[in-house]
Protein backbone atom coordinates (compact mmCIF):
# COMPACT_ATOMS: atom_id res chain seq x y z
CA UNK A 1 0.00 0.00 0.00
CA UNK A 2 1.29 3.68 -1.00
CA UNK A 3 1.99 5.61 1.75
CA UNK A 4 -0.74 8.10 1.93
CA UNK A 5 -0.45 12.00 0.89
CA UNK A 6 -0.25 13.97 3.90
CA UNK A 7 0.02 17.85 4.07
CA UNK A 8 2.85 19.17 1.94
CA UNK A 9 3.23 22.62 2.73
CA UNK A 10 3.76 24.27 6.39
CA UNK A 11 1.03 26.27 7.81
CA UNK A 12 3.34 29.19 8.84
CA UNK A 13 4.91 29.37 5.43
CA UNK A 14 1.59 29.47 3.53
CA UNK A 15 -1.86 29.47 5.01
CA UNK A 16 -4.11 29.50 1.51
CA UNK A 17 -2.18 26.69 0.87
CA UNK A 18 -2.11 24.61 4.18
CA UNK A 19 -5.76 25.49 4.46
CA UNK A 20 -7.13 24.23 1.03
CA UNK A 21 -5.09 21.43 1.38
CA UNK A 22 -5.92 20.38 5.16
CA UNK A 23 -10.26 20.96 3.69
CA UNK A 24 -10.06 19.21 0.77
CA UNK A 25 -7.37 15.78 1.91
CA UNK A 26 -9.39 15.66 5.46
CA UNK A 27 -11.96 15.12 3.25
CA UNK A 28 -14.17 17.41 4.47
CA UNK A 29 -14.89 19.13 1.52
CA UNK A 30 -14.41 18.81 -1.84
CA UNK A 31 -14.96 21.57 -4.90
CA UNK A 32 -18.08 21.18 -7.33
CA UNK A 33 -18.96 21.80 -10.94
CA UNK A 34 -20.27 25.00 -9.95
CA UNK A 35 -18.26 27.99 -9.36
CA UNK A 36 -17.60 29.08 -5.78
CA UNK A 37 -19.98 26.22 -4.51
CA UNK A 38 -18.71 23.08 -2.64
CA UNK A 39 -19.55 19.64 -1.39
CA UNK A 40 -19.84 19.41 2.46
CA UNK A 41 -18.81 15.60 2.73
CA UNK A 42 -19.95 13.89 5.68
CA UNK A 43 -16.71 14.70 8.17
CA UNK A 44 -18.07 18.34 7.51
CA UNK A 45 -22.02 17.82 7.75
CA UNK A 46 -21.66 15.87 10.93
CA UNK A 47 -19.88 18.53 12.37
CA UNK A 48 -22.61 21.11 10.91
CA UNK A 49 -25.11 18.52 12.74
CA UNK A 50 -23.68 18.73 16.07
CA UNK A 51 -23.34 22.47 16.22
CA UNK A 52 -26.73 22.72 14.67
CA UNK A 53 -28.78 20.48 17.03
CA UNK A 54 -26.66 22.07 20.24
CA UNK A 55 -27.91 25.35 18.86
CA UNK A 56 -31.36 24.41 18.25
CA UNK A 57 -31.84 23.04 21.78
CA UNK A 58 -30.92 26.36 22.83
CA UNK A 59 -33.19 28.44 20.79
CA UNK A 60 -35.96 26.24 21.98
CA UNK A 61 -34.95 27.05 25.28
CA UNK A 62 -35.94 30.89 24.40
CA UNK A 63 -39.28 29.52 22.89
CA UNK A 64 -38.04 29.97 19.37
CA UNK A 65 -39.88 27.67 16.67
CA UNK A 66 -38.58 26.53 13.47
CA UNK A 67 -40.17 26.60 10.02
CA UNK A 68 -39.34 26.46 6.85
CA UNK A 69 -39.91 29.48 3.82
CA UNK A 70 -39.63 29.47 0.06
CA UNK A 71 -35.87 29.42 -1.88
CA UNK A 72 -37.42 31.56 -4.36
CA UNK A 73 -38.50 35.38 -3.74
CA UNK A 74 -40.28 37.35 -6.02
CA UNK A 75 -38.58 40.80 -6.94
CA UNK A 76 -41.33 42.61 -6.09
CA UNK A 77 -41.01 41.83 -2.00
CA UNK A 78 -36.95 42.77 -2.34
CA UNK A 79 -37.64 46.24 -3.27
CA UNK A 80 -39.97 46.85 -0.81
CA UNK A 81 -37.33 48.10 1.90
CA UNK A 82 -34.67 50.30 -0.10
CA UNK A 83 -31.57 49.96 2.07
CA UNK A 84 -32.19 46.16 2.04
CA UNK A 85 -31.95 45.70 -1.73
CA UNK A 86 -29.62 48.08 -2.26
CA UNK A 87 -27.42 45.85 -0.50
CA UNK A 88 -27.89 42.79 -1.49
CA UNK A 89 -28.68 43.68 -5.11
CA UNK A 90 -25.09 42.47 -6.62
CA UNK A 91 -25.14 39.23 -4.76
CA UNK A 92 -28.63 38.36 -6.13
CA UNK A 93 -28.72 35.54 -8.74
CA UNK A 94 -32.10 35.55 -10.27
CA UNK A 95 -34.62 32.69 -11.77
CA UNK A 96 -36.30 34.42 -15.16
CA UNK A 97 -37.40 31.07 -17.17
CA UNK A 98 -39.00 27.95 -16.77
CA UNK A 99 -38.59 25.74 -19.81
CA UNK A 100 -39.44 27.85 -22.57
CA UNK A 101 -41.88 29.90 -20.88
CA UNK A 102 -40.04 33.38 -19.30
CA UNK A 103 -41.78 34.46 -16.09
CA UNK A 104 -43.97 37.71 -15.61
CA UNK A 105 -41.61 38.70 -12.53
CA UNK A 106 -38.11 37.51 -11.88
CA UNK A 107 -37.61 35.33 -8.44
CA UNK A 108 -34.56 35.83 -6.58
CA UNK A 109 -32.86 32.66 -5.19
CA UNK A 110 -32.99 33.59 -1.32
CA UNK A 111 -29.79 35.84 -0.51
CA UNK A 112 -31.68 36.19 3.10
CA UNK A 113 -35.08 35.15 4.04
CA UNK A 114 -36.59 38.81 5.82
CA UNK A 115 -38.78 39.88 2.37
CA UNK A 116 -40.46 36.21 1.67
CA UNK A 117 -41.27 35.39 5.62
CA UNK A 118 -42.45 39.73 6.60
CA UNK A 119 -44.99 39.12 3.78
CA UNK A 120 -46.04 36.52 5.98
CA UNK A 121 -45.70 37.98 8.83
CA UNK A 122 -48.33 40.63 8.06
CA UNK A 123 -50.54 38.59 7.76
CA UNK A 124 -50.62 36.36 10.45
CA UNK A 125 -50.03 39.09 13.29
CA UNK A 126 -53.05 41.22 14.22
CA UNK A 127 -52.66 41.88 18.00
CA UNK A 128 -50.75 42.08 20.89
CA UNK A 129 -51.83 38.37 21.71
CA UNK A 130 -49.86 37.36 18.23
CA UNK A 131 -46.56 38.76 19.93
CA UNK A 132 -43.82 38.14 20.79
CA UNK A 133 -43.45 35.73 17.12
CA UNK A 134 -39.65 33.80 17.11
CA UNK A 135 -39.35 32.23 14.06
CA UNK A 136 -36.17 30.30 12.58
CA UNK A 137 -35.03 28.55 9.54
CA UNK A 138 -31.84 26.04 9.04
CA UNK A 139 -31.73 26.40 5.01
CA UNK A 140 -28.81 27.76 2.52
CA UNK A 141 -28.35 30.58 1.07
CA UNK A 142 -26.84 31.98 -2.44
CA UNK A 143 -24.87 35.01 -3.10
CA UNK A 144 -23.02 35.49 -5.85
CA UNK A 145 -21.19 38.55 -5.52
CA UNK A 146 -17.37 37.79 -5.11
CA UNK A 147 -14.35 36.72 -7.06
CA UNK A 148 -12.06 34.45 -4.66
CA UNK A 149 -13.99 31.64 -3.25
CA UNK A 150 -12.22 30.18 -0.22
CA UNK A 151 -14.69 26.71 0.87
CA UNK A 152 -16.33 27.75 4.07
CA UNK A 153 -15.05 30.83 4.73
CA UNK A 154 -16.28 32.35 1.86
CA UNK A 155 -18.50 30.20 -0.42
CA UNK A 156 -21.19 31.45 -2.58
CA UNK A 157 -23.58 29.15 -1.12
CA UNK A 158 -23.43 28.24 2.46
CA UNK A 159 -25.64 27.08 5.41
CA UNK A 160 -26.97 28.83 8.31
CA UNK A 161 -29.60 29.53 10.75
CA UNK A 162 -31.35 32.40 10.17
CA UNK A 163 -33.41 33.85 13.10
CA UNK A 164 -36.92 36.52 12.49
CA UNK A 165 -38.70 37.92 15.58
CA UNK A 166 -41.23 40.09 15.96
CA UNK A 167 -41.67 42.37 19.76
CA UNK A 168 -44.49 44.32 20.59
CA UNK A 169 -42.34 46.62 22.40
CA UNK A 170 -38.42 48.02 21.52
CA UNK A 171 -37.44 46.76 25.07
CA UNK A 172 -38.54 43.41 24.42
CA UNK A 173 -36.56 43.53 21.25
CA UNK A 174 -33.39 44.50 22.35
CA UNK A 175 -33.68 42.27 25.48
CA UNK A 176 -33.61 39.11 22.81
CA UNK A 177 -29.44 41.03 21.66
CA UNK A 178 -27.57 39.65 25.00
CA UNK A 179 -30.18 35.95 24.88
CA UNK A 180 -28.69 35.27 21.03
CA UNK A 181 -25.27 36.78 21.03
CA UNK A 182 -24.60 34.47 24.42
CA UNK A 183 -25.60 31.42 22.81
CA UNK A 184 -23.70 32.17 19.82
CA UNK A 185 -20.80 33.25 21.95
CA UNK A 186 -21.44 29.79 24.04
CA UNK A 187 -21.69 27.75 20.75
CA UNK A 188 -18.21 29.37 19.35
CA UNK A 189 -16.14 28.93 22.75
CA UNK A 190 -17.70 26.06 24.27
CA UNK A 191 -17.78 23.85 21.13
CA UNK A 192 -15.58 25.27 18.60
CA UNK A 193 -13.01 26.57 21.12
CA UNK A 194 -13.10 29.50 19.32
CA UNK A 195 -12.44 33.35 21.47
CA UNK A 196 -13.95 36.25 19.54
CA UNK A 197 -14.57 40.09 20.44
CA UNK A 198 -18.53 40.65 20.52
CA UNK A 199 -19.27 44.42 19.20
CA UNK A 200 -21.58 46.26 17.44
CA UNK A 201 -21.17 46.89 13.96
CA UNK A 202 -19.91 50.44 12.31
CA UNK A 203 -22.73 52.25 10.32
CA UNK A 204 -21.39 51.43 7.27
CA UNK A 205 -21.02 48.10 7.95
CA UNK A 206 -23.86 47.25 9.74
CA UNK A 207 -26.40 44.48 7.78
CA UNK A 208 -28.66 46.74 4.84
CA UNK A 209 -31.78 47.58 6.12
CA UNK A 210 -30.95 47.46 9.95
CA UNK A 211 -30.85 50.13 12.61
CA UNK A 212 -27.69 48.38 14.47
CA UNK A 213 -26.16 45.40 13.69
CA UNK A 214 -23.70 43.16 16.47
CA UNK A 215 -21.01 40.19 15.66
CA UNK A 216 -18.69 38.26 16.72
CA UNK A 217 -14.97 38.63 15.38
CA UNK A 218 -12.44 36.00 15.18
CA UNK A 219 -8.81 36.40 14.09
CA UNK A 220 -7.66 34.07 11.91
CA UNK A 221 -3.78 33.13 11.74
CA UNK A 222 -2.57 35.30 9.17
CA UNK A 223 -3.52 38.44 11.34
CA UNK A 224 -6.81 38.96 9.43
CA UNK A 225 -10.42 39.46 10.97
CA UNK A 226 -13.03 37.35 9.86
CA UNK A 227 -16.82 37.91 11.06
CA UNK A 228 -18.57 35.44 12.93
CA UNK A 229 -22.02 35.01 13.78
CA UNK A 230 -24.35 38.35 14.26
CA UNK A 231 -27.30 40.06 16.05
CA UNK A 232 -29.38 42.81 13.61
CA UNK A 233 -31.39 45.15 15.42
CA UNK A 234 -34.18 45.96 12.30
CA UNK A 235 -36.43 48.48 14.61
CA UNK A 236 -39.15 49.04 12.81
CA UNK A 237 -37.87 49.57 9.15
CA UNK A 238 -38.92 45.92 7.49
CA UNK A 239 -42.55 46.45 10.20
CA UNK A 240 -43.46 49.97 8.01
CA UNK A 241 -41.53 48.55 4.77
CA UNK A 242 -44.33 45.32 4.63
CA UNK A 243 -47.25 46.49 6.88
CA UNK A 244 -46.25 44.84 10.08
CA UNK A 245 -48.68 46.40 12.89
CA UNK A 246 -50.92 45.21 15.72
CA UNK A 247 -53.33 46.45 17.76
CA UNK A 248 -51.72 47.02 21.45
CA UNK A 249 -53.67 46.53 24.54
CA UNK A 250 -55.28 50.14 23.98
CA UNK A 251 -56.62 49.34 21.22
CA UNK A 252 -53.71 51.59 19.14
CA UNK A 253 -52.61 50.23 16.14
CA UNK A 254 -48.58 49.94 16.23
CA UNK A 255 -45.65 48.68 14.14
CA UNK A 256 -43.55 46.07 15.64
CA UNK A 257 -40.20 46.10 16.63
CA UNK A 258 -37.84 43.18 14.63
CA UNK A 259 -34.42 41.48 14.83
CA UNK A 260 -32.73 38.91 12.43
CA UNK A 261 -30.14 36.58 13.72
CA UNK A 262 -27.17 34.08 12.10
CA UNK A 263 -24.59 31.64 12.59
CA UNK A 264 -23.10 30.13 9.57
CA UNK A 265 -21.13 27.35 7.81
CA UNK A 266 -18.26 29.82 8.10
CA UNK A 267 -17.68 28.77 11.64
CA UNK A 268 -16.34 25.78 10.24
CA UNK A 269 -13.77 27.41 8.30
CA UNK A 270 -12.37 29.46 11.36
CA UNK A 271 -12.29 26.00 13.51
CA UNK A 272 -10.12 24.51 11.00
CA UNK A 273 -7.60 27.49 9.89
CA UNK A 274 -7.26 28.05 14.02
CA UNK A 275 -6.65 24.70 15.63
CA UNK A 276 -5.25 22.64 12.74
CA UNK A 277 -1.40 21.73 12.28
CA UNK A 278 1.33 20.57 9.27
CA UNK A 279 -0.14 17.02 10.19
CA UNK A 280 -3.60 17.87 9.13
CA UNK A 281 -6.89 18.75 10.39
CA UNK A 282 -7.40 19.10 14.48
CA UNK A 283 -10.95 18.60 15.75
CA UNK A 284 -11.87 20.37 19.27
CA UNK A 285 -13.48 17.25 20.59
CA UNK A 286 -17.43 18.78 20.90
CA UNK A 287 -17.92 19.09 17.94
CA UNK A 288 -15.65 15.65 16.28
CA UNK A 289 -18.67 13.31 14.80
CA UNK A 290 -15.64 10.26 15.89
CA UNK A 291 -13.89 11.24 19.01
CA UNK A 292 -11.99 8.47 19.62
CA UNK A 293 -10.65 5.85 17.07
CA UNK A 294 -9.39 2.00 17.75
CA UNK A 295 -6.85 0.85 16.09
CA UNK A 296 -6.03 -2.49 16.41
CA UNK A 297 -2.33 -4.12 15.93
CA UNK A 298 -2.36 -7.74 14.29
CA UNK A 299 -1.26 -10.48 12.42
CA UNK A 300 -3.13 -13.50 11.05
CA UNK A 301 -2.15 -15.28 14.44
CA UNK A 302 -3.74 -13.38 16.53
CA UNK A 303 -5.98 -11.10 14.91
CA UNK A 304 -9.36 -12.90 16.50
CA UNK A 305 -8.01 -12.21 20.34
CA UNK A 306 -6.82 -8.96 19.61
CA UNK A 307 -10.09 -8.07 18.02
CA UNK A 308 -11.96 -9.18 20.50
CA UNK A 309 -10.65 -7.15 23.44
CA UNK A 310 -11.15 -3.76 20.92
CA UNK A 311 -14.93 -4.93 20.51
CA UNK A 312 -14.94 -5.01 23.83
CA UNK A 313 -12.94 -1.45 24.47
CA UNK A 314 -15.57 0.13 22.11
CA UNK A 315 -18.78 -1.43 23.73
CA UNK A 316 -17.06 -0.30 26.84
CA UNK A 317 -16.83 3.92 25.61
CA UNK A 318 -20.45 3.71 25.45
CA UNK A 319 -20.22 7.79 26.62
CA UNK A 320 -18.31 9.37 23.24
CA UNK A 321 -18.39 8.81 19.98
CA UNK A 322 -15.80 6.01 19.02
CA UNK A 323 -15.27 3.56 16.07
CA UNK A 324 -13.46 0.39 15.62
CA UNK A 325 -11.32 1.16 12.37
CA UNK A 326 -11.06 -2.59 11.96
CA UNK A 327 -10.14 -2.80 8.35
CA UNK A 328 -7.63 -5.57 7.61
CA UNK A 329 -6.24 -4.04 3.74
CA UNK A 330 -4.40 -1.11 5.57
CA UNK A 331 -1.82 -1.34 7.84
CA UNK A 332 -1.63 -0.02 11.27
CA UNK A 333 0.79 3.16 10.15
CA UNK A 334 -1.46 3.90 7.55
CA UNK A 335 -4.55 3.94 9.42
CA UNK A 336 -2.46 6.37 12.25
CA UNK A 337 -1.76 8.94 9.25
CA UNK A 338 -5.48 9.01 8.18
CA UNK A 339 -6.84 9.78 11.54
CA UNK A 340 -4.26 12.45 12.28
CA UNK A 341 -5.42 13.96 8.72
CA UNK A 342 -8.62 13.79 9.64
CA UNK A 343 -8.09 15.16 13.17
CA UNK A 344 -10.10 12.54 15.23
CA UNK A 345 -9.16 13.82 18.90
CA UNK A 346 -8.10 10.51 20.77
CA UNK A 347 -7.06 7.65 19.09
CA UNK A 348 -6.30 4.22 21.30
CA UNK A 349 -3.56 1.46 19.96
CA UNK A 350 -4.26 -1.82 21.19
CA UNK A 351 -1.83 -4.93 20.08
CA UNK A 352 -0.69 -8.29 21.68
CA UNK A 353 2.13 -6.68 23.56
CA UNK A 354 -0.94 -4.36 24.99
CA UNK A 355 -3.40 -7.03 25.88
CA UNK A 356 -0.42 -8.91 27.27
CA UNK A 357 0.27 -5.84 29.93
CA UNK A 358 -3.68 -5.27 30.18
CA UNK A 359 -3.32 -1.74 28.77
CA UNK A 360 -3.51 0.05 25.10
CA UNK A 361 -1.99 3.36 24.27
CA UNK A 362 -3.58 6.50 24.46
CA UNK A 363 -3.02 9.08 21.51
CA UNK A 364 -4.07 12.71 21.60
CA UNK A 365 -4.47 14.68 18.05
CA UNK A 366 -3.54 18.02 19.27
CA UNK A 367 -0.16 17.59 21.60
CA UNK A 368 0.79 14.17 19.35
CA UNK A 369 1.71 12.83 23.49
CA UNK A 370 1.72 9.21 23.82
CA UNK A 371 0.91 7.07 27.11
CA UNK A 372 -0.04 3.53 28.19
CA UNK A 373 -3.35 3.22 30.16
CA UNK A 374 -4.59 0.39 32.15
CA UNK A 375 -7.41 -1.12 29.90
CA UNK A 376 -9.88 -1.13 33.52
CA UNK A 377 -9.39 3.30 33.34
CA UNK A 378 -9.55 4.09 29.69
CA UNK A 379 -12.89 4.75 30.36
CA UNK A 380 -11.88 7.92 32.73
CA UNK A 381 -8.91 8.37 30.94
CA UNK A 382 -10.43 9.24 27.57
CA UNK A 383 -12.69 11.49 28.91
CA UNK A 384 -9.99 13.65 31.05
CA UNK A 385 -7.95 13.92 27.87
CA UNK A 386 -11.43 14.85 25.77
CA UNK A 387 -11.69 17.87 27.98
CA UNK A 388 -8.39 18.71 28.75
CA UNK A 389 -7.79 19.01 24.82
CA UNK A 390 -11.52 20.82 24.69
CA UNK A 391 -9.63 23.22 27.28
CA UNK A 392 -6.36 23.37 25.61
CA UNK A 393 -7.20 24.04 22.51
CA UNK A 394 -9.61 27.58 23.89
CA UNK A 395 -7.05 28.35 25.89
CA UNK A 396 -4.42 28.74 22.86
CA UNK A 397 -6.25 30.36 20.61
CA UNK A 398 -7.25 32.54 23.41
CA UNK A 399 -3.67 33.61 23.63
CA UNK A 400 -3.14 33.86 19.97
CA UNK A 401 -5.90 36.56 20.36
CA UNK A 402 -4.81 38.60 23.00
CA UNK A 403 -0.97 38.36 21.85
CA UNK A 404 -2.20 40.12 18.29
CA UNK A 405 -4.35 42.93 19.94
CA UNK A 406 -2.67 46.21 20.44
CA UNK A 407 -4.14 49.54 22.00
CA UNK A 408 -2.76 52.60 20.61
CA UNK A 409 -3.40 56.18 20.81
CA UNK A 410 -1.78 58.41 17.84
CA UNK A 411 -2.62 57.48 14.53
CA UNK A 412 1.10 57.08 13.57
CA UNK A 413 1.23 54.62 16.13
CA UNK A 414 -1.39 53.19 14.43
CA UNK A 415 0.22 52.84 11.27
CA UNK A 416 3.24 51.62 12.55
CA UNK A 417 1.31 48.82 14.40
CA UNK A 418 -0.57 47.65 11.30
CA UNK A 419 2.77 47.76 9.26
CA UNK A 420 5.01 45.85 12.05
CA UNK A 421 2.01 43.33 13.32
CA UNK A 422 -0.73 41.75 12.27
CA UNK A 423 -3.92 41.45 14.18
CA UNK A 424 -6.34 43.71 15.68
CA UNK A 425 -5.77 47.32 16.73
CA UNK A 426 -8.21 48.59 19.65
CA UNK A 427 -8.10 52.90 19.24
CA UNK A 428 -10.47 55.92 19.71
CA UNK A 429 -12.89 56.80 17.21
CA UNK A 430 -15.23 59.92 16.71
CA UNK A 431 -17.85 57.51 15.31
CA UNK A 432 -17.68 59.78 11.71
CA UNK A 433 -17.90 57.10 8.74
CA UNK A 434 -15.90 60.06 6.98
CA UNK A 435 -12.49 59.06 9.24
CA UNK A 436 -13.35 55.27 8.85
CA UNK A 437 -13.32 55.74 4.89
CA UNK A 438 -9.71 57.65 5.67
CA UNK A 439 -8.09 55.05 7.63
CA UNK A 440 -9.12 52.01 5.68
CA UNK A 441 -8.06 53.74 2.21
CA UNK A 442 -4.64 54.84 4.26
CA UNK A 443 -4.04 51.55 5.57
CA UNK A 444 -6.85 49.04 4.21
CA UNK A 445 -7.58 48.43 7.85
CA UNK A 446 -12.06 48.60 8.37
CA UNK A 447 -13.64 48.19 11.92
CA UNK A 448 -14.65 45.34 12.75
CA UNK A 449 -16.51 46.28 15.17
CA UNK A 450 -17.00 48.01 18.66
CA UNK A 451 -16.88 46.22 21.55
CA UNK A 452 -19.81 45.59 23.82
CA UNK A 453 -18.06 45.54 26.96
CA UNK A 454 -14.92 47.37 28.53
CA UNK A 455 -15.45 50.40 25.81
CA UNK A 456 -14.42 53.44 27.85
CA UNK A 457 -13.55 55.71 26.21
CA UNK A 458 -10.39 58.92 26.76
CA UNK A 459 -8.85 61.05 24.41
CA UNK A 460 -9.85 61.67 21.17
CA UNK A 461 -9.76 59.83 17.69
CA UNK A 462 -7.31 58.69 16.10
CA UNK A 463 -7.50 60.16 13.01
CA UNK A 464 -9.25 63.67 13.09
CA UNK A 465 -8.13 64.40 16.99
CA UNK A 466 -11.97 65.40 17.53
CA UNK A 467 -13.48 63.89 20.99
CA UNK A 468 -13.84 60.47 20.23
CA UNK A 469 -17.16 58.89 21.01
CA UNK A 470 -16.26 54.71 21.04
CA UNK A 471 -13.31 52.61 21.30
CA UNK A 472 -13.19 50.49 17.58
CA UNK A 473 -11.69 47.32 16.82
CA UNK A 474 -9.64 48.09 13.49
CA UNK A 475 -7.78 45.41 11.19
CA UNK A 476 -7.64 44.05 7.81
CA UNK A 477 -9.80 41.11 7.04
CA UNK A 478 -11.34 38.98 5.14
Amino acid sequence: MAKQEGITVKKSENLDEWYTQVILKSEMADYSAVSGCMVFRPLAYGIWEILQKNIDAEFKKLGVENVYFPLLIPEKFLKKEAQHVEGFSPEVAWVTQTGDTKLDERLAIRPTSETIMYDSYSKWIRSWRDLPLRFNQWNNVLRWEFKHPVPFLRSREFLWNEGHTVFATEKEADTERDEILGIYEMITEDYLALPGMVGRKSEKEKFAGAVASYSIEHLLPDGKAIQGPDFHSDGQNFAKAFDITFLDKDGKRQHAWQNTWAITTRELGVMVAMHSDDRGLVLPPKVAPTQVVIVPIFDEKNKSAVLKVAKKLESELKDVRVMLDDRNYYTPGWKFNEWELKGVPIRIEIGPKDIKAKQVVVVRRDTSKKRSVAISKVGSEVKKELEDMQKSLFKKAGEFLSSNMYKVKTYQEFKSTLEKKKGIVQANWCMDSKCEDKVKEETGAKITNMPLKNNKVLGDCIYCGKRAKTVANFAKSY
